[in-house]
């Protein structure tokens, strides 16, 4: 457990120092902001990291979560976009995740985050309703809206809307799940590119997700994968869940 919360730490704060931060968008043309834009829309789409059994009125789930997303498409267009900063393979994306079960099978959540070296801060939030609560027999089944939205980049305007159908299973303290759904992304640059072009992307990319969740009473460690239009994110969370 102390190994685990030591890796998170230092995912979260490993964020490589040539990041930097988003200044010169005005260096791109519609083809890169495209590009980088459909990897930010993968990196910064929700990511539920937690099965699709709800948590009930008295539940309650805390975390710190960690994101890797391959940055490997637009590496070379970030180093433009950041000021001629180095290029990066993966961004890391750190978060305090909380979710909350309310009545009739309903649960919330909502998020934080600020990307060390980098502009960029995150947040976003869930609704979600269980079709299926789940059993000793049957599955969990839920659908969840979701949404984030980016700040601290003046130079970027960007969000992200998601819908999702999500099934889970326990089995004593493991649970599995596995989900797919859509994403919609707008992003819109508040400066011009090349040639004076105006750099605005609105798309949808398809999404499927796959985890597991493992409760050890006081402690609660999960692990997902996730396919955001064909590009990779790996999400590792560390809390408390009841």
């Amino acid at each position: 457990m102390k190994k685990l919360l030591a890796l998170l730490c230092i995912l979260g704060i490993a964020q490589p120092a040539m990041a930097a931060s988003i200044s010169t968008l005005g260096a791109l043309n519609q083809t890169d902001f495209r590009t980088l834009s459909e990897d930010l829309g993968a990196a910064l789409s929700y990511k539920p990291v937690t099965p699709a059994t709800p948590l009930g009125v008295t539940g309650f789930d805390m975390g710190i979560v960690v994101t890797q997303t391959d940055m490997s498409r637009s590496s070379q267009i970030w180093s433009k976009a950041t000021g001629g900063g180095s290029s990066i393979s993966n961004l890391y994306i750190p978060k305090l995740q909380i979710d909350k079960g309310l009545p009739f099978g309903i649960d919330v959540a909502a998020f934080y985050s600020k990307i060390p070296t980098t502009n960029i801060s995150l947040y976003g939030g869930e609704l979600r309703y269980a079709i299926l609560d789940g059993g000793l027999a049957e599955p969990a089944v839920a659908i969840r809206g979701s949404f984030t939205r980016l700040g601290g980049v003046d130079q970027l305007s960007f969000d992200t809307k998601g819908l999702d159908l999500s099934i889970s299973k326990g089995f004593a303290m493991f649970t599995p799940y596995a989900g797919v759904g859509e994403v919609w992304v707008n992003s819109s640059a508040n400066v011009t590119g090349q040639g004076g072009t105006a750099l605005s992307q609105s798309f949808t990319q398809g999404k499927v997700f796959a985890g597991a969740n493992l409760n050890l009473g006081f402690s609660n460690l999960a692990a997902e994968v996730d396919k955001t239009g064909g590009i990779r994110s790996i999400s590792m969370k560390l809390g408390f869940r009841f």
